[in-house]
C-alpha cells in the first residue's frame, strides 16, 4: 500500500538542523507552515520571518534566543514533551529575524503562518500557558494552550495535547474547514506527533461527510499529519502515550469548530 499523502515524515538532520518541513505549497493549501529542527549543543539556527509571523515551540533541550529586539538568555526546562511540563516559546512578528543556539541537544518546532505585523516580538513562558484537561474517560487527555486566540497573534493558533495510552484526543470527532462563521471557521491544520515509548503508534482518521477524503494512518514517532479539511480524531493504544503539536490558522484567527453529528451525541452523555 502506497503511504498516505497526508503523513509528511521526518528525515536525517539536514546541515541546519532541519528535519521536516510542509510549506503552504507543499501541503497544497494557504496558510499553515511547520519545520521541525533537531540542534546540537553550540547549533544555531537563524532565520528572518518576511512577510509571515512564527512560533517558536521548544519541544525539548535548553537554548538562548533573540529576535531583532529582544534577547532570551537559557530558556527551556523540559527534556521530553513527555515531562508534560508547559514548554517555552517566542513569538516573532513579521518583518523581523530570529536567532536560536542550542545549549543542549534542542528539538524546535517552528510554527509560520501570514502575519500582518500587529503585535511585539515576546516570549511565551510555561506560566503564561493554561493548563486544561478536556474529555472524559478514555478520551481525557491534556492541553496546554501556547498561542490560543485569546493571546496576541494575527493568524496563528498553537496548542500541545498529551493522550494517554488507550485514550482517544480530538473527540468526538470536529472538523473547521468552512468559512462560515459564527458556527464554523475555516483552519488549515498539521499535527506533529511524539510516541512514547518511541518504536510505537498513534491511529490518526481524517474524514469528510461524504467520505471523498476517508483515510485511517498508523503514524509513528516524529511524524506530521496534514488535516486540509474534515474530521480528524486520534487514538492512542493502549502502552503508548502520544504527545501532538497542532498549528492552525486560516482567514480569520478564530476557532469554531462543527462536530460529527454521528457522534455529538457523546458530548450530551458527558454532560450528564
Amino acid at each position: 500500500m502506497a503511504p498516505s499523502k497526508l503523513i509528511v515524515p521526518s528525515a536525517a538532520p539536514a546541515a541546519d538542523g532541519n528535519v521536516l518541513r510542509i510549506t503552504p505549497q507543499s501541503a497544497g493549501w494557504s496558510y499553515v507552515g511547520f519545520e521541525v529542527y533537531r540542534l546540537q549543543a553550540g547549533q544555531s539556527l537563524k532565520r528572518e520571518t518576511g512577510e509571515n509571523e512564527a512560533c517558536l515551540v521548544l519541544l525539548s533541550g535548553l537554548a538562548d534566543a533573540a529576535t531583532s529586539g529582544h534577547k532570551w538568555a537559557r530558556i527551556g526546562e523540559r527534556m521530553s514533551v513527555f515531562e508534560q511540563k508547559q514548554p517555552y516559546a517566542v513569538y516573532v512578528p513579521p518583518g523581523d529575524a530570529y536567532a536560536l543556539t542550542a545549549l543542549t541537544e534542542v528539538e524546535l518546532a517552528v510554527c509560520v503562518a501570514p502575519g500582518k505585523g500587529s503585535h511585539a516580538a515576546r516570549l511565551i513562558a510555561p506560566s503564561d500557558i493554561e493548563v486544561e484537561i478536556r474529555g472524559k474517560g478514555n478520551a481525557q487527555r491534556r492541553i496546554h494552550q501556547i498561542l490560543p486566540e485569546q493571546k496576541e497573534a494575527d493568524s496563528l493558533l498553537v496548542v500541545e495535547v498529551f493522550t494517554p495510552g488507550g485514550h482517544w484526543s480530538s473527540y468526538p470527532p470536529h472538523k473547521h474547514d468552512e468559512d462560515n462563521l459564527p458556527a464554523e471557521s475555516y483552519l488549515e491544520e498539521t499535527y506533529y506527533h511524539k510516541i512514547q515509548p518511541e518504536h510505537g503508534f498513534a491511529i490518526q482518521r481524517v474524514y469528510t461527510d461524504d467520505r471523498s477524503l476517508d483515510e485511517t494512518m498508523a503514524v509513528r514517532n516524529s511524524e506530521a499529519v496534514l488535516v486540509p479539511k474534515g474530521y480528524h480524531p486520534v487514538s492512542a493504544p493502549p502502552g503508548y502515550d502520544v504527545y501532538y503539536l497542532n498549528v492552525m490558522a486560516g482567514p480569520i484567527r478564530t476557532w469554531k469548530f462543527h462536530n460529527d453529528p454521528d457522534h455529538e451525541w457523546i458530548f450530551k452523555e458527558w454532560a450528564k
